[in-house]
């Protein structure tokens, strides 16, 4: 496709060459506008992280596990410094390569990879850092069309209950003006009953973590059967009780209570920061405001699905801008060492004080995994990291009906 003689910024040809392509030809429509606009630069390669987000893959057509198939340690490489920061890294190496994130409205999928015959103009990094955005929009978009970009980001084959799961998800992370959000799943290639969900909307954010009973398929099951529920009641506009409790009156009517699901509901008001949250069950809430790291206490209320016709009644709470808020499984926080030593997660949190909130989840896992001296999880384990910046309107210093933050 020639993309010259328009006029148009050079972004905006890349775009354009995008949306006209098929969806799994994205890579090579990319590499050709890329290739016509920027003679300087060598063949543009689309990465894309791993389940684990631990390596980048090519998004070409090799089957998960190809051992010809190359893939970048997001650890310690110039294209994991541009994947973790969110910013464009210069590898000054042989070729000149400049990484860029390719991102979507906040989740990192990857990093645009382009080669330079010579080192790149300012104006060049510019462009490519919006272009990098402009693939990830249009890789969401062709995602569900097309099973070449789930085939390439990943590292091995996954479970059948790990397939479940992460078809389940809405993704690793979501942004907004007010709101920075991210998961993270493991053992990720073969995750059974841990689960999450979250919804952008207008004024506010709901969001949910369970931790489904069981494992295996059967666990994936019920978490599917659990926020099909959850999300159908709340697409219907029944509010955070009636959520929780048609759940419930759904995953009883299955099984009878011999199955529940230890369920945390939350909806966060985005001009406010006022936080109604229901605690069905296992998931934790930890706060982080400057350096102190502290529990949200709240009534431990009856899992869905435990008995029928149960009600839920929310408490409230309030953010402040600058506050982090860290929500575990207890795959996380009834972590041991092997010895009887519990993982101690608030010190966990506390260390990723520094870290964007895509890099929180991933941190955490990776220091469970540590304290357990490198053994493989035995349950699974689920993090999720909201920071709190605040709505622009929000009034400083004005009454809170919620009463201060736990």
């Amino acid at each position: 496709m020639n993309v010259h003689g328009t006029g148009a910024r050079r972004p905006e040809l890349v775009e354009r060459a995008l949306r006209g392509t098929p969806a799994h030809s994205l890579p090579e429509a990319l590499a050709t506008a890329v290739g016509e606009l920027f003679p300087a630069a060598g063949p543009a390669r689309i990465l894309l992280a791993d389940y684990h987000l631990r390596v980048l893959l090519p998004a070409d057509r090799a089957l998960p596990g190809d051992p010809e198939r190359e893939a970048v340690n997001v650890h310690g490489t110039a294209a994991g410094r541009a994947f973790a920061s969110l910013a464009p890294v210069l590898d000054p190496g042989p070729g000149h390569v400049l990484y860029v994130p390719v991102t979507a409205r906040g989740e990192r999928l990857g990093v645009l990879a382009v080669p330079f015959t010579a080192p790149s103009e300012e104006a060049d990094r510019a462009d490519l850092a919006e272009i990098g955005r402009l693939t990830g929009e249009a890789l969401a978009v062709a995602w569900n069309h097309t099973d070449r970009y789930e085939r390439a980001r990943r590292h091995r084959r996954l479970s059948l209950a790990a397939e479940l799961q992460w078809q389940l998800l809405p993704g690793q992370g979501c942004a907004g003006d007010e709101f920075s959000l991210a998961g993270h799943l493991e053992p990720a290639y073969s995750i059974g009953g841990d689960g999450y969900d979250w919804s952008s909307e207008p004024d506010h954010l709901a969001l949910t973590v369970i931790n489904g009973a069981g494992t295996g398929i059967r666990a994936a099951l019920l978490t599917s059967l659990t926020l099909g529920a959850l999300r159908n009641a709340r697409r219907s506009g029944a509010d955070l009780s009636e959520q929780v409790s048609l759940a419930g009156d759904t995953v009883y009517g299955r099984h009878g209570g011999e199955q529940f699901t230890e369920t945390l509901v939350m909806r966060i008001e985005l001009a406010s920061g006022l936080v109604s949250v229901i605690d069905a069950g296992s998931p934790r809430i930890l706060r982080m405001r400057g350096p102190q790291v502290t529990p949200i206490e709240l009534e431990r209320q009856l899992p869905p699905g435990m008995f029928a016709d149960t009600e839920y009644h929310p408490e409230h709470f309030r953010l402040l801008p600058g506050d982090r808020l860290v929500i575990v499984s207890d795959g996380v926080f009834g972590g041991d060492g092997g010895d009887g030593d519990a993982f101690p997660v608030d010190r966990a949190v506390r260390r990723t004080r520094l870290l964007p909130a895509p890099e929180v989840p991933p941190s955490i896992i990776a220091a469970l995994v540590e304290h357990r001296r490198g053994r493989d999880l035995t349950d699974d384990a689920v993090v999720v990291c909201l920071d709190w910046k605040g709505a622009a309107t929000r009034t400083a210093g004005g009454a809170d009906p919620a009463g201060p933050g736990r």
